[in-house]
């Protein structure tokens, strides 16, 4: 079965996060570009982690906020997995080239050997992929039903 284009869910748990984003990880493939797109403390990294169980890498999945970007290869010969933050790469000190600035990484592995995820990704990656997936995390709705609700609500689609 392949994932749906466009679709939201609302998940209850860390949890369920992790599992759908294994479910969507396993269905990506080298080139791809993932853009998360939420509140600070949405599940970004946390999704994120089903996203490399998904995608079968190695290495420990953590924000990316300190390193900029973290890379982790794929165990089963499959795409890798580059981790970024958009905001850190492209903030202040940066000259303004998305793709300048990746290159300044020194990632071993090229872009579209691997799939990319870019926290706070607006502004970069129409500048390094025509197509890419927007997921948009919404924590708002669920709280304001309940404020106790630890749900989040996601939302996808693909952007050509």
């Amino acid at each position: 079965m392949t994932f749906p284009p466009e679709g939201s869910r609302e998940l209850a748990t860390a949890a369920d996060t992790r599992a759908f984003g294994a479910e969507l990880g396993s269905s990506l493939r080298a080139g791809d570009v993932v853009i998360l797109d939420g509140p600070l403390g949405a599940g970004k990294t946390t999704f994120t982690q089903g996203l490399a169980q998904g995608l079968q890498v190695r290495g420990r999945v953590t924000s990316p906020t300190f390193v900029i970007a973290r890379e982790h290869r794929s165990t089963v010969g499959g795409p890798g997995l580059i981790h970024l933050d958009a905001y850190r790469l492209l903030g202040e000190g940066s000259s303004g080239d998305p793709l300048g600035e990746l290159d300044a990484l020194d990632l071993d592995t090229g872009l579209d050997e691997a799939v990319v995820v870019a926290e706070w990704g607006g502004g970069l990656v129409e500048q390094i992929s025509e197509r890419y997936l927007l997921v948009q995390f919404d924590r708002e709705t669920a709280v304001i039903r309940d404020p106790e609700s630890e749900a989040r609500i996601i939302s996808w689609r693909w952007v050509d």
